[in-house]
């Protein structure tokens, strides 16, 4: 078996015929192949959907995007179409809508109290119309933040219908269910996430009468412009519910959440809630086993705080390690939170669902991410980190004098965060080699990622960011493997890349 594997590769890679017809391999044969995408760190098998993608929608980590149409800041910046075809290309699966009345009875996407551009709510539709489904088959939720008027929400409604026709989902696919469809059941449907009027049965019982609207109390965060330090302040205000729109919630109905207590006596299956990242953070510390159970009933969505107003993000892994669905981050902003998304969410095919472990599914769990779980099956992963090869040239140099090092850094479990580093090799970014070895006990590597950063060392202004690549533990090949290199912006810095030798024992 293992000839007739060398066999092949020596076919595929080696360009000299002679060399080839002795079935050997020259220093260019091999060097192709370790350049070809087999040698990749992360595994084939994951680039495909191989998950079970039969459970209800609770079970999966759903790529989701928080203020999708800005593009920088949440206080003058622009609002751009482009925010949405991006996050769309990169496979998110959940983006939100902020929608106000606008002139001429048509309604516009902009951060409410603040100075960013104004968006026509109809071009955002059809831009998502164009765009949902190229990265992904499975399901797109629009979250709506709702600020308009009925007569504008009617609008919206019209325009949600004509624009999408059968893609939206309108009804229920069975009758009087008592969990949530699937994303297989789902496939190339978009859903409305926003406040809706009284439950599907009724709303079913009801079509064909007369629309009507109703109270729905909302907790509005509106930010005063009016001077700086800008500054987010709460107010409760009746939003009247257009029963057009509300007839388009089904499966994703918006429901403020009032406590665990309360979600287990009244929530209904469909409801979900949206929970900002200052309050999800104190319950996950003090509630953390009730949040585990809450998130295994109920989509739960995580929103940035209002103080973020340069965008920044917080760090997802928090928030995942509770079961959460839908961490939402602005996809704009780069950096460590985005670099975790990203690479969390290339398992699955790209696909922006991701099959929850099962003890984040199973009612019985007592998992808990701040206790090292009994029942864990530890994977203790060692990294030989041998070399670099052409790794991105310094911004404070004129020549490729990087002083390089790379850190391996874990992400999962308050228990599985781990950060190593390598040595600095002096004034060589083409070739640096390290060979230094690492090794990690990772103790639930059902959530943990690796993230390699290459930096160039600064001894006034700190290190110097040149590249980086994450990826889940489990999607990680053993053996001689390459670890491409990807920009602050999240682009590809092909050549660059690292070689390692990797092996782990479960």
């Amino acid at each position: 078996m293992r000839k007739n594997i060398a066999f092949e590769i020596i076919q595929k890679y080696e360009p000299i015929e002679e060399v080839k017809k002795a079935h050997q391999m020259s220093f260019e044969g091999f060097t192709r192949y370790m350049g070809s995408p087999e040698c990749l760190v992360f595994k084939t098998d994951c680039t495909e959907v191989y998950q079970d993608m039969n459970h209800p929608l609770n079970d999966y980590f759903i790529s989701s995007s928080h203020n999708t149409y800005l593009i920088s800041d949440q206080l003058l910046g622009p609002s751009d179409i482009w925010g949405y075809v991006s996050a769309l290309v990169k496979g998110c699966r959940c983006l939100e809508i902020d929608c106000w009345d606008g002139s001429q009875n048509e309604p516009v996407v902009y951060h409410g109290y603040t100075l960013t551009s104004k968006l026509l709510f109809k071009t955002v539709i059809q831009a998502i119309h164009k765009y949902a489904f190229i990265a992904s088959d499975y399901p797109v939720v629009l979250s709506l933040e709702n600020h308009c008027s009925p007569s504008q929400q009617e609008v919206m409604a019209d325009i949600l219908q004509s624009v999408f026709g059968d893609t939206l989902l309108s009804d229920m696919l069975d009758d009087f269910p008592d969990k949530l469809p699937s994303p297989e059941a789902l496939k190339f449907k978009v859903l409305v996430r926003n406040k809706k009027i009284g439950s599907l049965r009724e709303t079913r019982e009801r079509k064909g009468s007369d629309k009507h609207e109703d109270d729905s109390e909302k907790e509005s965060d509106t930010i005063s412009a009016a001077g700086l330090p800008l500054f987010k302040r709460r107010r409760v205000r009746k939003v009247k519910v257009a029963m057009a729109l509300s007839d388009l919630v089904i499966y994703t109905k918006a429901e403020k959440f009032r406590s665990f207590q309360h979600s287990r006596l009244y929530q209904q299956f469909n409801e979900t809630n949206s929970i900002g990242e200052t309050e999800a953070r104190k319950l996950s510390k003090l509630k953390a086993h009730e949040f585990i159970l809450h998130t295994m009933k109920f989509i739960t969505r995580i929103y940035p705080k209002a103080t973020r107003a340069d965008s920044s993000n917080f760090n997802p892994q928090e928030f995942w390690n509770i079961g959460c669905q839908m961490v939402a981050l602005n996809f704009q902003t780069p950096g460590l939170p985005m670099d975790l998304q990203n690479g969390k969410f290339l398992d699955n095919g790209s696909s922006g669902y991701i099959l929850k472990p099962q003890f984040l599914r199973d009612s019985t769990t007592p998992f808990s991410p701040n206790k090292t779980p009994r029942y864990s099956n530890p994977v203790t992963l060692t990294i030989r980190l041998i070399s670099g090869i052409q790794l991105p040239p310094s911004n404070h140099s004129s020549s490729n004098k990087a002083d390089t090092l790379v850190i391996l850094e874990t992400f999962g479990v308050p228990n599985d965060q781990m950060k190593q580093q390598t040595r600095v090799i002096k004034k060589n970014a083409f070739s640096p080699k390290w060979n230094e070895t690492f090794t990690f006990i990772i103790h639930v590597p059902e959530l943990a990622l690796m993230r390699f950063v290459v930096e160039n060392q600064g001894l006034i202004a700190g290190n110097e960011f040149l590249g980086q690549y994450t990826l889940p533990v489990l999607c990680m090949n053993k053996g001689y493997r390459r670890v491409p290199l990807f920009s602050k912006m999240g682009e590809s810095l092909e050549p660059a890349a690292l070689f390692i030798y990797v092996w782990y024992i479960r």
